[in-house]
């Protein structure tokens, strides 16, 4: 009778603990719903969309996010806001502890905000360290380097790779142009002004531009020239870090006080403060004769995700792009990684045929050659006989297949379409009404939208400065056509076929 009746009780408790955790469930939507209200939805969905409530143990909430970025910066921006709400929606909370998902979950315990806000740099963000403080010409390659890698009250540089230099980068003439103005920036007589400010290339993945950007900063942290090399998300740490130690003005300083600073994939950049404070920074170093090197996967005009300073700013230097591989570059490329992989496995051998083969079949970047290469090598050591054009048609396969479809731009959409309707690129963005202007124009918008990953607004700016309700009108009216139009639906196809081959 007695277990039947703890049965029972324990049956009638369970409600109990499932109330308790509706009415969290319940606390924490009103929280997002606070915070979507006073913030906005896009503030909102950037910061704050991926913020969980795990677990209120002791008065404490634990929070977590998927990024160490994203706790940094709502640490150092929205913590205070956050800790408010929480505790005003969810009952017997004193405190928040927010914490990266999948790291080391931080003590459980009340702490005073000052706490919260100022952890020690040793938890939360790398140790400052001596960046403008270094000697101007250090004694040693050695300290020179790690200059270029060293912090800024919070600023990690990003590490440089020692092979990646001018004398191991391989020019062809999809890269030349960017490979002479790299090394007229690295090479320039002291207390000369600078030529290309920024210097701005772009290029898809693989194409070298990491390559390039690195032999810059080495080639001058060997002139003994303060450097530093930064990728986008190392500097927004960075930012973030300085902002939550309160060293934000040391971290201008300190970062606008040396003679190059080199930026990769600056397409990442994000947040408005961080992009004002890059801006900031970009025009400081500029007005003060220092060098700027920027890398990005796409023009200035298309970084659609920057504020349009920052876009104009770039696009006031020397902006040049690194070009899909050509044949003669690819074959210099195979030769050059199967030289090397001889230097440990001297009986590794590839015909000139073999080589060939590659070189026309993979053509999208570099680090699908290094594929090729390394599939080569595994077959002969493995098999013991050298590669031919049928094993190596098996062995590269799946790289063939795995081909990125080419990179359409509106531009070139805009060109084919004119020739092929026989007007020209400058009618169709014009503001011209007659049926053999519109209907080509309406044709392009639609391509636009159909290959190429830009915005409605976007495409309406690069068709003459047009509303987006414009081009939105053009795609519908297209898609219908097209469905009612066996001719045009050919065209279109066609037109399609041409712009992707």
């Amino acid at each position: 009778m007695f277990q039947a009746f703890e049965r029972d009780a324990n049956f009638e408790a369970t409600p109990g603990v499932e109330n308790v955790q509706v009415e969290r469930e319940e606390a924490w939507d009103r929280v997002r719903r606070r915070l979507r209200a006073e913030l906005g939805d896009d503030v909102f969905s950037s910061w704050f969309g991926r913020l969980d409530l795990v677990e209120i143990v002791e008065g404490v909430a634990q929070l977590s996010v998927p990024t160490r970025f994203l706790k940094s910066w709502i640490q150092a921006h929205y913590l205070d806001r956050v800790r408010t709400l929480v505790t005003t929606e969810c009952a017997g909370v004193a405190q928040i502890n927010l914490f990266v998902r999948g790291a080391q979950r931080p003590p459980l315990r009340v702490a005073q905000p000052q706490q919260q806000d100022h952890a020690p740099a040793s938890k939360s963000a790398p140790a400052p360290a001596r960046l403008a403080a270094a000697p101007a010409s250090p004694s040693s390659q050695a300290e020179r380097l790690q200059l270029a890698v060293a912090d800024a009250d919070g600023l990690q540089g990003s590490p440089l790779d020692k092979r990646l230099t001018f004398s191991s980068f391989l020019v062809g003439r999809s890269n030349a142009l960017a490979h002479a103005a790299g090394e007229r920036v690295a090479r320039i007589e002291a207390g000369a002004a600078p030529l290309y400010n920024p210097l701005y290339v772009h290029a898809a993945v693989g194409l070298g531009k990491t390559h390039l950007l690195q032999a810059v900063a080495h080639e001058v942290i060997g002139s003994g020239k303060r450097v530093i090399y930064l990728t986008a998300d190392r500097f927004m740490y960075g930012f973030v870090a300085a902002l939550k130690a309160q060293t934000a003005i040391a971290f201008k300083e300190r970062l606008r006080g040396i003679d190059l600073l080199v930026i990769d994939d600056v397409q990442f950049l994000q947040g408005k403060s961080i992009q004002q404070e890059f801006c900031h920074t970009i025009n400081a170093l500029i007005d003060a004769g220092r060098q700027v090197v920027i890398a990005a996967d796409r023009p200035p005009a298309e970084l659609e995700s920057l504020d349009e300073r920052v876009r104009s700013r770039l696009a006031g230097g020397l902006v040049v792009e690194m070009s899909s591989l050509d044949e003669q570059l690819r074959v210099k490329i195979l030769d050059t990684r199967i030289a090397a992989a001889r230097v440990h496995h001297p009986g590794f051998e590839v015909s000139p045929a073999v080589v060939g083969y590659v070189a026309r079949m993979i053509t999208t970047n570099g680090r699908d050659l290094d594929g090729a290469v390394n599939r080569l090598l595994a077959h002969t050591t493995l098999s013991g006989q050298l590669p031919t054009v049928e094993s190596t048609e098996l062995a590269i396969r799946d790289l063939v297949r795995s081909r990125e479809p080419k990179k359409v731009r509106i531009e070139d959409i805009q060109k084919l379409v004119a020739t092929h309707y026989n007007v020209s690129r400058a009618d169709i963005l014009s503001s011209r009404r007659s049926a053999g202007v519109v209907k080509p124009r309406q044709i392009a918008m639609y391509l636009s939208k159909q290959l190429t990953l830009r915005s409605l607004p976007e495409i309406g700016r690069r068709f003459g400065g047009r509303d987006h309700t414009t081009v939105l009108h053009a795609v519908r009216k297209i898609e219908g056509a097209v469905q009612a139009d066996p001719g045009l639906r050919d065209d279109v196809e066609l037109l399609k076929r041409m712009l992707q081959e």
